[in-house]
């Protein structure tokens, strides 16, 4: 097998990092994005939380905008609130008056006063979070949080925890995550390992936004590569027992494979020697390819990636589902013969061209085996499949998604039309570097250095943790060197080591994180918590939920990544230059208080990525 959004309501736009205007891609946009304290839980909304959209929906309803436009926009989704990269620009902003401005005929810019003079006409408790709600640039609405606002936030993340970061956005759909998938030909190498890194984060952060999830690895025991492989062992079972022979063009070579060729020789002797491999091949092959797939759920074990399910593929030959789908699509008038081969119709829905699935030699394509696959999977009863594979295979994509909509099984049953029954993730290749050098690599000849290898020269936190501080679809360099440091040009060192800090401090102060406050933490005085360092600290955690949805809305765990780095940037300096313990016992509990969040959204976030918060470093 394989290796390795919905579009918006309305044309928005949004800011560079430097201020500019530019609009934004599809791949680029946020998400619909309740804000976090309006997270709705159990179908509810908590009482006493703000919707930042219900505001400018109530704000748009009062100018009558819903005369102006189908109702369709005037929803949540229509409008987008941002966290804003400059600290100027507010603490949120939401560029939706920029969206509405082809549609209302107005400026931008107006359309933004208008709304933000809209929201000032509301009760005052409808204000009640906010210092300051200002239009900037050509039609950006940026609001501000009141101290008072934020301490109380703060709070409820210390009472609440795991239900003040997480969003229900899954709502118990069943979500089946098919990754990693490598041919059980030989060791997993790290670009496998980038897939397994990215498969697991992704499990982890749906199952915390409420889907239920299952991790499947498809295992290729069908076909040339397998046949391949123990073609390999085989002659090199021959030539270890005195009998040289050819290795097959192509081949595997390397330790793993005599290492393999070894084992069946001190289990058969020089049963096989001089034998025909055709007449012996079966014999080969399934040891080989087990032996192998052992060899690769081991070095997953070892990096903490583990699956609820492996499927055959020789499964979907043997059960008779491959011969039944085709039959099945022939019969709808899909499937045609053409110059000894049969192929399917996937141009005539969205595959650039019709796809061969039985070769002129009587032999199936791998194609072949994943449309049953994937019919397969829909009919195990998931909602939604999302499949994790190289970049080089995004080719593969349309005539799979063909395969499903000639199935009737593209669109999911319910909800938005625009949402897909599978999602593919493309993960680009690693660049392995030692010291700034390439590091050669080669399958085939088995001279590469396997994820194995990195998980014990460098751990398999820090391995996870790279693989995951860039978008899965661009090219990573992954220097083993600079991974091995422990400074902060190390990004898991330096998340990890905020985490051990703050723990270090309760450990001085000779009390517990998670229960010093748990009796009286709604009468601590927090006030005091008002230098510039501090608030941002405080907005960076509120802002979480935010980051989390993002996350799970665009299926980026990445994105957690991203802000874990961010947060451990903010507490180190404020560390070194204030004093957690003082003698003021109201500003020490504050700063405490503060610290025993940072430490719960840090364990939360490193979990979701699959990786250990040390109390010690």
């Amino acid at each position: 097998m394989l290796m390795m959004g919905s579009r918006a309501l309305v044309s928005l736009q949004g800011r560079s990092e430097e201020g500019q205007v530019r609009a934004l891609s599809e791949k680029e946009a946020p998400p619909p994005s309740f804000f976090p304290f309006s997270s709705i839980r159990a179908g509810k909304t908590k009482e006493g939380d703000f919707m930042i959209k219900e505001i400018v929906l109530k704000a748009l309803a009062g100018m009558g905008v819903e005369a102006d436009c189908s109702a369709s926009l005037l929803t949540v989704a229509g409008v987008e609130v941002e966290i804003p990269k400059v600290q100027t620009q507010g603490d949120v902003s939401t560029p939706v008056a920029l969206g509405l401005a082809g549609v209302l005929r107005k400026p931008p810019r107006t359309i933004a006063q208008e709304i933000v003079s809209a929201i000032k006409a509301m009760p005052q408790g409808e204000m009640a979070a906010f210092d300051t709600i200002e239009v900037a640039g050509p039609g950006f609405i940026n609001f501000r949080f009141k101290k008072d606002y934020l301490y109380e936030q703060l709070r409820l993340l210390y009472k609440q925890r795991e239900l003040y970061l997480r969003v229900d956005v899954g709502r118990g759909r069943r979500v089946l995550i098919e990754f990693v998938s490598a041919n059980p030909t030989g060791p997993l190498h790290v670009g496998h390992g980038r897939g397994a890194a990215l498969g697991n984060a992704l499990s982890n952060l749906l199952q915390c936004a409420g889907y239920v999830v299952d991790r499947e690895f498809y295992i290729n025991d069908a076909g040339r590569q397998v046949r391949l492989l123990g073609h390999s062992v085989f002659a090199a079972y021959n030539t270890l027992l005195g009998t040289p022979y050819p290795f097959p063009e192509e081949g595997y070579r390397g330790e793993l494979v005599e290492q393999v060729a070894g084992e069946i020789a001190s289990i058969d002797g020089k049963r096989y020697v001089g034998a025909e491999f055709d007449n012996c091949a079966q014999h080969f092959i399934d040891y080989s390819y087990k032996r192998m797939l052992k060899e690769i759920e081991e070095a997953l074990e070892a990096f903490g990636v583990r699956f609820d399910n492996w499927q055959s593929e020789r499964v979907l030959f043997d059960s008779g589902m491959v011969k039944g789908g085709i039959d099945r699509l022939r019969n709808m008038g899909y499937v045609y013969d053409k110059d000894g081969a049969v192929w399917f119709k996937s141009s005539e829905l969205g595959d650039e061209k019709d796809r061969v699935i039985i070769k002129q030699d009587g032999q199936y394509t791998y194609f072949a085996s994943d449309m049953a696959y994937h019919v397969m999977k829909i009919g195990r009863g998931y909602d939604e499949l999302i499949n994790i594979w190289g970049a080089d295979h995004h080719g593969y994509i349309p005539r799979v998604k063909a395969v499903l909509r000639a199935e009737g099984l593209q669109e999911l049953r319910y909800g938005c039309t625009s949402d897909k029954r599978l999602t593919v993730l493309l993960v680009q290749m690693v660049s392995l570097l030692r010291d700034g050098k390439p590091v050669q690599m080669s399958k085939r000849a088995g001279e590469f250095i396997t994820l194995r290898d990195v998980i014990e020269e460098i751990g398999a936190d820090t391995t996870k943790f790279i693989f995951l501080t860039r978008r899965p679809d661009s090219h990573l360099e992954f220097d083993m060197e600079a991974a091995k440091r422990q400074s902060s040009d190390n990004p898991v060192f330096y998340v990890q080591y905020a985490y051990a800090r703050i723990n270090s401090i309760f450990k001085k102060h000779q009390t517990d994180a998670l229960s010093l406050f748990i009796e009286r933490v709604d009468s601590l005085d927090l006030s005091c918590l008002d230098t510039d360092e501090e608030l941002q600290i405080i907005k960076k955690l509120v802002l979480y939920p935010m980051t989390f949805q993002s996350a799970v809305k665009n299926r980026e765990p990445h994105r957690i990544t991203f802000y874990l780095q961010e947060l451990a940037a903010t507490f180190h300096p404020y560390y070194n230059k204030h004093r957690i313990l003082t003698e003021d016992n109201t500003l020490t509990d504050a700063r405490l208080l503060m610290c025993a969040c940072i430490s719960i959204v840090l364990k939360e976030g490193l979990r979701i990525l699959g990786l250990s918060a040390p109390e010690w470093m």
